[in-house]
């Protein structure tokens, strides 16, 4: 199936236009504010009218493009578009061209690029989950296009070449044994090491057929896995939760590896401290964050949104299920997951999200005998779990701590009281 999105195209400037921009620096940075909050006044035409105005706002910040990207509100609208939207994702979806087009837009603001692949997951996760209950079912043209844009660029940035890894050689007493000198004879290996593949060359791809899809929405992952630094919590939250559904393994062995005071009592999991709200609940996945609804949306949006609306996003994953995940999609599955599992700066919400996604994943990995995935779910789990283990432990320390410099510290001694006398 070939794409054309349509308002793909872009005219470049004029090249006095290029040059004066390149001379002027304020040139430049002005022409970057302007294509901005170009991009967001088109997009408020796209958005229902209770969210025009909240997203319109954005436009007359410092850096629009920034505060495009870390807008609950905006996400949120865009969001729920794509959830409820009967021609979401088809061909002619105009929010499918503005995210494709946002993308393309030359790189006069780097925020911009960002905000595209901050959708990502949900982008992916609304197609893959649409793909596997009706294969043949309308068009998804919209969402593919998008997916291929990020893929194209990943293949253009890499150059026909794979991506490696250093490897240790084994061989060795110790990974410190051999100088690590790069050797100019084997194509820039290091000595005492072994270079692996991590990914294989990407070829050019104009269309989404069945068998490249996993590698095209993998790969696209991959690109949005580059910026997860800069990607809002709640991306990473939806992405999560899209990860979980994807597995679609609910049995006991999700939670094999969990501590010991981790016990089942009629369907609730009670848990080491901040573990307990990511667990499933009576069979069902107890949502630790909504990334759409649950956040504080700015200039009071939440207030807004309709009931229906803000359980979009669930109507989606609860009609999801079991989906193939073949290793070129897992594996930068798995990445993204370890970022928001073990990332310092991630807030709980996300590490709660990841929890829940990486033992979905090690059940589904353990069923289909996979052992790969299974040493690696399997190694972020133990990881997970010696984590929330020290925070437990540094919590308690820190409220001894407290309580013992409450107990020294020595207390005022009270002024005696004077009555005062009248004569």
């Amino acid at each position: 199936m070939e794409i054309h999105p349509s308002g793909g195209r872009h005219v470049s400037p004029p090249s006095t236009t290029a040059a004066a921009a390149d001379e002027d620096p304020m040139h430049a940075w002005w022409e970057s504010i302007s294509k901005a909050r170009s991009r967001i006044q088109t997009l408020t035409e796209l958005l229902p009218g209770r969210h025009r105005s909240t997203v319109a706002s954005l436009a007359d910040t410092d850096r629009p493009a920034l505060s495009l990207l870390l807008s609950p509100a905006a996400y949120s609208a865009v969001a729920s578009s794509l959830v409820l939207s009967p021609s979401s994702g088809s061909g002619s979806d105009p929010l499918c061209h503005w995210l494709y087009d946002t993308f393309l837009l030359l790189p006069s603001d780097p925020h911009l690029p960002l905000v595209t692949l901050s959708f990502l997951p949900l982008l992916s996760g609304l197609y893959l989950l649409r793909l596997h209950r009706s294969p043949s079912g309308p068009s998804l043209a919209g969402f593919e296009a998008v997916l291929l844009a990020v893929y194209s660029t990943e293949v253009k940035s890499r150059g026909g070449k794979p991506n490696l890894v250093e490897i240790p050689d084994l061989s060795n007493p110790s990974l410190y044994h051999s100088p690590r000198v790069p050797n100019p004879h084997n194509d820039g290996k290091v000595a005492g090491t072994e270079l692996g593949v991590l990914s294989r060359p990407l070829e050019p791809q104009n269309a989404v057929k069945a068998t490249k899809r996993a590698n095209i929405v993998g790969t696209a992952l991959e690109v949005y896995y580059k910026g997860i630094s800069q990607m809002p919590p709640w991306s990473k939250v939806d992405f999560c939760r899209f990860a979980a559904a994807w597995a679609g393994q609910e049995c006991s062995c999700r939670k094999e590896l969990d501590p010991e005071d981790c016990d089942d009592n009629g369907g609730e999991v009670e848990c080491v401290e901040g573990f307990g709200d990511g667990i499933e609940n009576g069979g069902e996945i107890v949502v630790v964050s909504n990334g759409i609804a649950k956040l504080d949306l700015e200039d009071g949006c939440c207030d807004e949104v309709e009931e229906k609306e803000i359980d979009g996003v669930e109507m989606e994953l609860k009609k999801g299920g079991r989906i193939s995940l073949p290793w070129e999609l897992l594996q930068p599955t798995l990445r993204i997951l370890g970022h928001c599992l073990l990332a310092p700066l991630n807030p709980q919400e996300v590490k709660d999200a990841a929890s829940v996604a990486v033992r979905n994943l090690y059940a589904r990995a353990s069923h289909d005998l996979v052992p790969q995935a299974i040493l690696a779910t399997r190694s972020l789990i133990q990881l997970d779990n010696r984590a929330r283990e020290a925070a437990k432990e540094a919590k308690a320390a820190a409220e001894a701590t407290n309580a013992t410099s409450n107990v020294n510290t020595p207390s005022k001694s009270k002024k005696p009281e004077i009555l005062l006398a009248s004569k």
